[in-house]
């Protein structure tokens, strides 16, 4: 279930993408948004506020609503959840797919996903490419009680377009851990480094709308190939 502002939301950015608006182009008055949507006035403004929220646009006190938006070709945003075929669009990208498996969990992800550790989970270990370079090692464990099944077809393409479109799962926000640690000899295999490389190492917990939990993923990144950016909302000096 989505709620209706953010449904406006999503609405509102699809129009920005599928016109193709640059940064500092104005959208539509608070006025036209009511009418275009036909929905209340408090409806899109908390639906604006979604998107000033995430880098999406721009509000100027008496001059209107603009773009703000303008990936740098080639970044992932690590702030939004919307996986890697948003932002690397432009990009060849394609997976080689290790493992796809129901496992016990392991304490780590039965405190992670909120399931007890006799309750199965899905496993998935594969190695994410870009242009064919190799791009970062994912492993990720879904909760078979909102993702009951996945196999090898389902993990070679996109994931995140499974959950949302075949099974019409609705991801709220998620939560980062970052950490800089050093290659071990099976990581540096999988990405075509040494042993001891940097690498940068990103825990990803996704919630559902409910606020439930249902994918744990830890993603260990290829340095020469993964570049990184985050819109802050404000600044207050």
């Amino acid at each position: 279930f989505m709620l209706k502002y953010q449904e406006i939301a999503n609405q509102i950015e699809e129009y920005i993408r599928v016109s193709k608006l640059e940064q500092g182009e104005k959208l539509p008055s608070l006025e036209d948004l009511i009418t275009n949507y036909e929905v209340s006035k408090n409806t899109v403004i908390k639906a604006l506020s979604i998107l000033e929220k995430n880098g999406v646009i721009y509000q100027v006190r008496g001059s209107g609503i603009f773009v703000r938006r303008q990936n740098r070709k080639g970044y992932i945003n690590l702030i939004n959840n919307k996986g890697f075929t948003d932002d690397l669009a432009d990009f060849n990208l394609s997976a080689n797919v290790l493992e796809v498996k129901t496992i016990l969990p392991t304490q780590e992800v039965s405190d992670n996903l909120k399931c007890s550790l006799t309750q199965e989970v899905y496993y998935v270990k594969r190695i994410r490419f870009i242009n064919k370079q190799a791009l970062c090692i994912e492993e990720s464990y879904f909760n078979k009680e909102y993702v009951p099944y996945l196999n090898k077809e389902i993990v070679e393409d996109s994931i995140f377009h499974y959950l949302k479109e075949t099974l019409k799962l609705k991801v709220r926000f998620s939560d980062k851990y970052l950490r800089i640690g050093k290659l071990n000899q099976t990581e540096a295999s999988y990405l075509n480094l040494n042993t001891h490389d940097p690498a940068l190492h990103v825990d990803e917990l996704f919630y559902l709308m409910s606020g439930e939990p249902f994918d744990f993923s830890k993603m260990t990144y290829n340095y020469n190939h993964s570049q990184f950016f985050i819109q802050s909302s404000g600044m207050d000096k």
